[in-house]
């Protein structure tokens, strides 16, 4: 069985929850706006300072892992709480 960990370009998520990659979705940046209210851009302007997880290419489309991108709104919600 294959499975990956959610976690960040940053750092693993403490207490992240080991997905089977059947279990997890493939999600593309029109989820990803919609979900966030954030942009293609700004998603785009993190990828390249490494800041949020590069995309799996599938010929030239680019999908994310959900579990991925829920990851890193944890982060950014304990970031923003520890202060």
């Amino acid at each position: 069985m294959i499975t990956t960990v959610a976690t960040s370009a940053r750092s693993a998520v403490p207490n992240a929850v080991p997905f089977t990659l059947i279990e997890d979705q493939f999600v593309d940046m029109t989820f990803m706006t919609q979900y966030t209210g954030l942009t293609d851009k700004w998603f785009y302007k993190l990828i390249q300072e490494g800041k949020f997880p590069r995309p799996v290419k599938f010929g030239r489309s680019s999908r994310w892992l959900k579990s991925e991108l829920e990851a890193w709104i944890q982060e950014r919600i304990q970031d923003s709480r520890a202060a």
